[in-house]
């Protein structure tokens, strides 16, 4: 098997090897031969440093492919069935799953499935990220992380799902509640908020702008639904200007203090701040205890996009198909899993929205 994987702690680079192993899957796991895997800025934030996670580990989260084995007990795939891997699914049975309704903050699965290495090399155990590790061409996960999707849906469309697609439109749609006619700003216009934008237009939003510091992803988060795009340091006067007193909804994807703050004071009295950055957790970011009664506005965390994976991902493929959702477009660049490191500098540089990794 060839997978990419993160040797050490701060390593700068993920080494491709050709001898990893995935481990025989247990009687509720199934084993998925990878096809396609987007690059996620979470798999930079975990090689930065920026993110904990057990090491040695397979990085990757974002993927697509075809079941090729299944465990004893498993009922809800079968051999041969095209998926998509889901980072953190609901296992069904928590309270998060059952009473509250939140089936996006299930921790059992997330925890489970960042803790039990699934690979091995050399006879020693690697972990995978979030439980999923695609970059790898082959890679063992639970029934409930393989959403069964239909066979004709190309791979690289399908691996966007995965993550940053649900995440971003899911925020606009799910989180923030986006309605028909409002103003809204996404600040960071990488994979996530090029998908929060798009989220942002589904929903109806009549004013869209976008935020970035590379004049080259403003570009191109025009082209996929933002009505403006400005620096960071133009957007009070481009706020004056298009609002008045301040943005209906604004959605943070970049995971900074500052930016979150940014989101905060860029609404209006009574408006939606929503953060999907996932930051430094030494990063922190402060209100006065006057300005939180005073100005009423809502403050509220995005995981996932809020998003059920067993209805949502089929509801952002209808959106493809529909032509609501563009996905092609958001593939900047496709590379081999020897073009990871590359990968990552390109999404550094501001280079692209999404690179996929074929196998």
């Amino acid at each position: 098997m060839r997978a990419a994987f993160l040797r050490n702690p701060g390593d700068r680079l993920l080494e491709v090897v050709d001898d990893m192993e995935t481990v025989e899957p247990g009687p509720t796991e199934v084993v998925v031969e990878i096809k396609a895997t987007g690059v996620c800025h979470s798999d930079l934030s975990i090689l930065n440093g920026t993110f904990e996670h057990p090491v040695p580990a397979v990085l990757g989260h974002e993927g697509s492919g075809v079941v090729t084995e299944i465990g004893s007990a498993v009922t809800r795939v079968k051999v041969g069935d095209h998926v998509i891997v889901a980072w953190s699914s609901p296992c069904g049975w928590c309270v998060n799953c059952t009473d509250r309704h939140r089936p996006q903050l299930c921790n059992t699965m997330y925890r489970d499935g960042s803790m039990r290495p699934t690979f091995r090399l050399g006879g020693d155990p690697v972990h995978s990220m979030n439980g999923v590790g695609s970059f790898s061409n082959f890679t063992t996960v639970r029934q409930d992380a393989a959403i069964v999707i239909d066979d004709d849906i190309p791979f690289d469309v399908a691996s966007l799902i995965g993550c940053g697609v649900t995440t971003g439109v899911g925020a606009a749609i799910n989180s923030a509640k986006v309605t028909p006619g409002s103003s809204v700003v996404v600040f960071g216009c990488g994979g996530v908020g090029i998908s929060a934008i798009q989220g942002a237009r589904i929903a109806g939003a009549s004013t869209i702008v976008a935020v970035d510091l590379f004049e080259r992803k403003r570009e191109l988060a025009l082209q996929f639904g933002a009505t403006a795009a400005c620096a960071p340091e133009d957007l009070d006067e481009l706020k004056a200007e298009l609002t008045g007193d301040g943005f209906d909804y604004a959605i943070e994807v970049i995971g900074l203090a500052n930016t979150m703050r940014a989101a905060w004071d860029a609404v209006h009295r009574g408006g939606t701040a929503c953060v999907v950055g996932a930051g430094n957790p030494d990063d922190i970011f402060q209100f006065s205890a006057f300005e939180m009664f005073f100005n009423e506005k809502t403050l509220v965390g995005s995981y996932y996009g809020s998003s059920d994976v067993r209805s949502d991902f089929h509801r952002l493929l209808r959106l493809w198909r529909s032509g609501q959702l563009d996905l092609e477009g958001m593939i900047s660049r496709r590379s081999g899993i020897d073009g990871i490191n590359e990968a990552f500098d390109a999404m550094v540089g501001g280079e692209v929205i999404r690179t996929v990794i074929s196998f």
